[in-house]
């Protein structure tokens, strides 16, 4: 009799959760919103719960997904009803880096650092920010990025080309704060770094918001706003 009882509601609960994703229109995990991944999860633990369960009886499993499923539901119609909710309550895109320059604030309202936003680049196959003129950080928490045009995808054999030495670009400056190890990896000391600041304007370590360095490209820097 229990392993029944565990079937009906293991397969009223699968059959519970595909209804649901399937109302809400979610096809892919990239398309979900914080929320979104949030309810999900929710909804998971509460089936999962009430199966081995013997207090929460078949009723109540049923019960309790109609109402996750009219919640859900109801809270999508108020978001299409009201489309000045939906940033609010589901997040809107937020421009990180607008014509090469990256946005501090905005860096900080998402609550981003400096090594979270280069890994999204990586993933992009993007190792530098000098190949970047807009970066726009999506409510799912991926990054979209469109490249400046020397950056643009180009065959270098159409255009007849030398191959180019290929560098991994080191961060240096975070936030005004310098990295002493990647400096050392690069086998430059605190002086040479400050010489090459004073060179582009920069009197302070701290005025700097980001910095990079390879070799064939120097020293890259971005002055806080």
């Amino acid at each position: 009799m229990d392993y029944m009882y565990i079937f009906i509601k293991l397969g009223t609960g699968f059959i519970g959760l595909w209804l649901i994703t399937k109302l809400l229109g979610k096809k892919e995990i990239s398309q979900l919103t914080p929320f979104d991944f949030v309810s999900s999860l929710m909804l998971s633990e509460l089936v999962g719960a009430s199966i081995y369960d013997r207090e929460v009886h078949f009723p109540e499993l049923v019960f309790a997904l109609v109402l996750w499923a009219v919640l859900s539901l109801g809270f999508e119609k108020v978001l299409q009803l009201f489309p000045w909710l939906n940033p609010k309550l589901s997040g809107r895109p937020d421009v990180l880096v607008r014509d090469g320059r990256v946005d501090p604030e905005a860096m900080r309202r998402n609550k981003l650092d400096w090594h979270q936003v280069t890994m999204l680049l990586r993933e992009q196959s993007i190792f530098s920010l000098r190949e970047v003129a807009f970066a726009v950080f999506e409510p799912n928490g991926n990054l979209s990025v469109l490249k400046k045009s020397p950056a643009e995808s180009v065959v270098r054999e159409d255009l007849d080309l030398p191959d180019k030495k290929v560098e991994l670009p080191v961060l240096l400056i975070d936030k005004g704060c310098l990295d002493e190890d990647q400096l050392k990896s690069i086998g430059r000391d605190r002086s040479w770094l400050e010489e090459e600041l004073r060179k582009q304007g920069a009197k302070r370590l701290e005025d700097i918001y980001y910095g990079e360095w390879t070799e064939s490209g120097g020293l890259y820097i971005q002055r806080g706003s």
